[in-house]
């Protein structure tokens, strides 16, 4: 498989927010949304084996592990590297973006669905299957970038019933819409929905590999 990177951090997302964590980077995506912050994960990366990826991740020795991109399921080994993940012990996470089915995703393994809203530029990619799939223990996510984001992400929300299956996140874009805008439509509409704030990059500033 292409990885771009694999590195210990802080879980900046998701309800796993604040824990230590260890990333594994997939490289390629087919998604362009506007607003992506890992544009160096679409191409390149490094060629390596299944046991090369574990070694890696078992030397920093922290039980939970997320698996990203990119979109990490447009490679054929991310699937067995979930399930290898799984059977060692770990924790084990999926961010992607919902443009590719999870119907093989090992069901040990949460995933947290990103939903694309309209200011994206892709929601037309949104695979609405994959919200049939979902198990109670994993999440959705919406990145919203404006007032509109946040009105069909609300009425996905409510139309879909989401909230009362999964915890749903709302994320502000980084430097784009103020999270305390955000914060402030979620309590004037009661959203049965969580504000989410990229803990990593407020720790460590918008930089790749953290």
């Amino acid at each position: 498989m292409r990885v771009s990177e694999i590195f210990h951090s802080i879980q900046g997302e998701s309800t796993w927010a604040g824990r230590p964590c260890t990333f594994v980077r997939l490289t390629g995506c087919p998604l362009r949304c506007r607003w992506c912050d890992t544009e160096y994960a679409f191409e390149g990366g490094t060629a390596m084996s299944l046991p090369e990826v574990l070694g890696a991740v078992e030397r920093f020795g922290c039980p939970l592990v997320e698996v990203t991109g990119g979109e990490p399921l447009v490679q054929k080994e991310c699937g067995e590297l979930l399930s290898a993940l799984c059977d060692r012990g770990y924790e084990v996470l999926l961010e992607t973006s919902g443009a590719i089915s999870t119907e093989k995703v090992d069901p040990r393994v949460v995933t947290i669905l990103d939903l694309k809203c309209p200011d994206s530029g892709e929601m037309e990619r949104n695979l609405w299957e994959n919200l049939d799939r979902l198990r109670p223990r994993d999440e959705i996510k919406f990145v919203v970038a404006s007032r509109r984001d946040y009105e069909w992400a609300l009425q996905t929300v409510r139309e879909r019933n989401l909230a009362a299956r999964n915890v749903v996140l709302f994320s502000p874009v980084w430097g784009e819409l103020e999270p305390g805008t955000l914060a402030g439509w979620i309590l004037a509409d009661r959203a049965p929905v969580r504000i989410q704030i990229q803990l990593h990059k407020v720790l460590f500033g918008d930089v790749a590999g953290v």
